[in-house]
């Protein structure tokens, strides 16, 4: 952010010209494109998200006016954009639940293009990388297990790669891996040293094709919804072949993999939540204003002022908890306890928006005539995935145990 620094005359949180005319562009794409095709429900499939057909000509639009795969470099396709200027962008373009797809900064594939420009070779990103940011296929990160197997905590991760050669066999089983279905190109986090010691250097990251054969989805695993393209999937592996050209990064850097994956993917999550929780607002303030009970119009209520106030509140608050997590992942900080800030205040945030709106609204709010509904069901999810709350909680605690007063300290 432009100012963002510490000066004679405080802190400033402007905007440089140039992504707040980004952020204009997207608003206005988003108004102009994809909210007219959100407004017409024969444009979603049958997991209540947009038509693949749909899909592709706004992906071609947003293409042709630059709008496209924000987090990749521009050498390899994408806009290059800082994770501040990401965070305003995916905040204008999660206003429609269909925006970040539209821009293909949609998870899980954000984040899977995010990692694979930073961590892979040239000739892996040739491969593996450049495919996703043209919009040929979809990605997925592969990592979650049924217990007792790893979730939250890597650490526990069970799914076995075994050399013999220049291959790794890979067996165990995986599940909740979202976009599955529809994904053609996996980034796989497997135990590769069976007796791991202190060094936490146990797991490897490989990367492997959906027609390879030696595993298999079981099935799609159904949820409250709505659903990312290609669902969530439960996947078993007995005998993938995964060649060492293909695996990421070193022998026992799968941690690693996930720690720079995880870290800046959580926060776009909160970026894309927040949009979301300002259409629901918005929705609300339209209803309340046009509504009169007894006499009264809903917006003049008391009552009814406190609750979105105390929502507008919330939200600002979160903004600002991901634009300073944003922000010091720009200065090359992991930024470790202002994004765990930041997921555990805007997931609560997000279901809070959705709870209020639908209140306001009453009966509409929970009929299908607005997408508060589709909201509430999706904001449910936002306080489990990419770590549960209470992880994140812990990992605040340890670290005011370490720093004390320090905790609060300004800067980076």
């Amino acid at each position: 952010m432009k100012n963002s620094r510490p000066s004679e005359t405080g802190f400033g949180f402007a905007l440089p010209p140039e992504v707040e005319g980004l952020r204009r562009r997207v608003r206005a794409f988003v108004d102009a494109h994809v909210l007219p095709v959100e407004a017409d429900r024969t444009t979603w499939d049958e997991h209540d998200n947009i038509r693949l057909d749909v899909l592709e000509p706004l992906r071609a639009k947003a293409r042709t006016d630059g709008l496209w795969a924000p987090q990749t470099p521009v050498a390899l396709g994408g806009m290059g954009l800082s994770v501040v200027a990401r965070a305003v962008m995916y905040e204008e373009a999660n206003r429609s639940i269909f925006g970040p797809v539209v821009f293909n900064c949609a998870a899980p594939d954000d984040g899977n293009m995010d990692v694979l420009a930073r961590l892979a070779s040239p000739a892996q990103q040739d491969e593996w990388l450049a495919p996703i940011v043209e919009g040929r296929v979809r990605s997925a990160f592969v990592m979650t297990e049924p217990a007792p197997g790893g979730g939250s905590d890597p650490g526990m991760i069970r799914t076995l790669a075994e050399r013999h050669g220049d291959v790794w066999r890979v067996s165990g089983h995986k599940w909740f891996i979202t976009g599955a279905g529809e994904a053609a190109h996996f980034i796989l986090i497997a135990r590769t040293d069976p007796n791991p010691d202190e060094s936490r250097k146990h797991l490897t990251a490989f990367l492997f094709h959906k027609d390879q054969p030696g595993w298999e989805i079981v099935r799609r695993i159904p949820i409250m919804g709505p659903e990312e393209h290609g669902g969530h999937c439960e996947l078993r592996f007995d005998g993938l072949e995964i060649p060492e050209a293909n695996r990421l990064l070193g022998i026992g850097d799968g941690l690693k993999v996930t720690q720079v994956r995880l870290g800046t993917a959580r926060l776009t999550h909160c970026m894309r939540w927040l949009g979301l929780a300002k259409r629901a607002m918005g929705i609300a303030q339209d209803y309340i204003d046009s509504r009169t009970g007894f006499g009264v119009r809903l917006a003049d209520r008391e009552s009814v002022k406190l609750m979105l106030g105390g929502l507008a509140h919330d939200i600002e608050i979160g903004r600002l908890l991901t634009m300073h997590a944003a922000w010091k992942l720009d200065q090359g900080d992991f930024a470790r306890k202002e994004v765990s800030m930041a997921k555990l205040h805007v997931a609560d945030t997000l279901h809070k928006a959705a709870d209020t709106a639908i209140q306001l609204c009453g009966a509409r709010g929970y009929s299908k005539d607005t997408i508060l509904e589709w909201i509430y069901r999706y904001a449910r999810q936002a306080r489990l995935v990419d770590g549960a709350s209470e992880v994140h909680g812990m990992v605040l605690a340890d670290a005011y145990a370490r720093e004390r007063d320090d905790f609060w300290r300004w800067g980076a």
